[in-house]
């Protein structure tokens, strides 16, 4: 039986798309109509042959992509409609099948392919996925594993889903935060450099027609000039390459492992840092804890995706205590990583068996704390700039009127 493409919007206005058999596309019409769905398109798949490539199946009316890589925002998209699908009693293949036409991007329509081919061939989801680990983490294969052990995979992937939208929100927010110090400091720089190359040498070849003695503080500033203006290419090359051995140091493990200390170690932002590190310890430990995941499996999970290496120590040696039988909240309290606060929430979640909504309020707080963090930076960098601003130009203003006065004085 021929089968059809179809596109409708319910009464809430939701557009929805798949796939039905039937004999017409009227056949397909009226009985998307008699659900009450508005019928926006119906078309018969078609056979569309590409150069070295199988016959395959496609609808008229394809939605095309419009980016190649995957964003977080593609792929948090995917899982919330792998969810809705399966939620809803559609198949795993068939759902696969449906999002791939709506994707926007190019990479991800191809990874879903590349899913069904490997499901086709007896792969489980998890498994299927555990063959694109640059797009999906340990995070999704071990909770799509525990979904499809359980039957719940439908439940663990709006679990997932849901945080991968806090997460997404939340990196928003920090972004946003973090937009005006940003402009406001390359302003900065930009309007410094401008003043060296430009207005210092300016005045420096005005005040050679004088054949006065300049100021120490005036010869000082013409020589950065002059150095400046005669090495920035140089300068701006060895920034480049210094800032390329740095990301190539900091990409081998101990390289890491120096640059989290350092961060962690600085005297003002390691609080910060170290907070951030909870953040999605605290995150990621929720939803594997609520997904059902045993929590020797979570502390290993997250061991792997946590992101910071000392803390990824730290929970491989918390997960060997716990593994000979020890209380969580013990080893997080010996680490000295974790403040106080962290260590007591953890105990009171393993004496009332609710660890996962312990683990969701630590996240709750560490986000509030890393947001009024940041709102507190941005509040102050705004003077703080202003201040450093002031000092330098004044000093700039002063090294070059110092001559002008002497003339006048010369002069009067």
């Amino acid at each position: 039986m021929p089968r059809f493409f179809y596109v409708v919007r319910d009464t809430k206005g939701k557009r929805i798309t798949g796939i039905e058999e039937g004999n017409s596309q009227e056949e397909i019409i009226n009985r998307l109509q008699a659900k009450e769905l508005i019928v926006i398109a119906v078309a018969p798949e078609v056979e569309e042959t590409s150069p070295g490539q199988k016959t395959k199946l496609l609808p008229r009316f394809k939605f095309k992509t419009q980016h190649w890589r995957i964003t977080g925002e593609d792929l948090t998209l995917f899982c919330r409609q792998l969810a809705t699908l399966l939620g809803a009693g559609v198949t795993i293949m068939k759902s696969l099948e449906i999002i791939s036409l709506q994707v926007s991007s190019r990479r991800l329509y191809n990874t879903i392919k590349d899913l069904e081919k490997n499901m086709e061939s007896g792969l489980s989801l998890h498994e299927a996925m555990a063959k694109h680990p640059r797009i999906f983490s340990e995070l999704w294969i071990n909770l799509v594993e525990s979904g499809e052990a359980s039957g719940n995979l439908a439940i663990i992937l709006n679990r997932l889903a849901n945080y991968l939208e806090r997460n997404a929100a939340f990196k928003r927010k920090i972004i946003s935060a973090l937009i005006y110090p940003t402009i406001l400091m390359i302003a900065s720089i930009g309007a410094l450099l401008f003043l060296t190359i430009k207005i210092i040498p300016t005045f420096a070849e005005l005040f050679k027609g004088f054949n006065v003695n300049l100021p120490t503080l005036t010869k000082i500033l013409v020589s950065i000039s002059f150095f400046i203006r005669r090495a920035i290419l140089l300068i701006f090359i060895l920034i480049i390459f210094g800032l390329w051995v740095l990301r190539k140091y900091i990409q081998t493990r101990q390289g890491r492992r120096v640059y989290e200390k350092f961060k962690l170690g600085l005297p003002i932002f390691g609080g910060f840092f170290r907070a951030v590190a909870v953040e999605r310890f605290s995150s990621e430990m929720s939803t594997l804890v609520e997904s059902g995941v045993p929590i020797l499996y979570s502390l290993e999970i997250t061991e792997r995706s946590v992101g910071n290496l000392i803390l990824a120590d730290i929970i491989h040696n918390i997960k060997e205590d716990v593994r000979q039988g020890r209380p969580l909240s013990q080893p997080l309290e010996r680490s000295g990583f974790f403040e106080p606060m962290v260590v007591q929430m953890i105990t009171v979640g393993e004496e009332i068996g609710e660890l996962s909504q312990m683990f969701k309020k630590i996240n709750a707080f560490y986000q509030e704390y890393i947001e009024t963090y940041l709102t507190r930076f941005t509040s102050m960098f705004e003077p703080l700039m202003l201040i450093f601003m002031g000092v330098v130009v004044g000093i700039m203003v002063v090294g070059m009127f110092l001559p002008i006065f002497q003339i006048a004085r010369i002069a009067g």
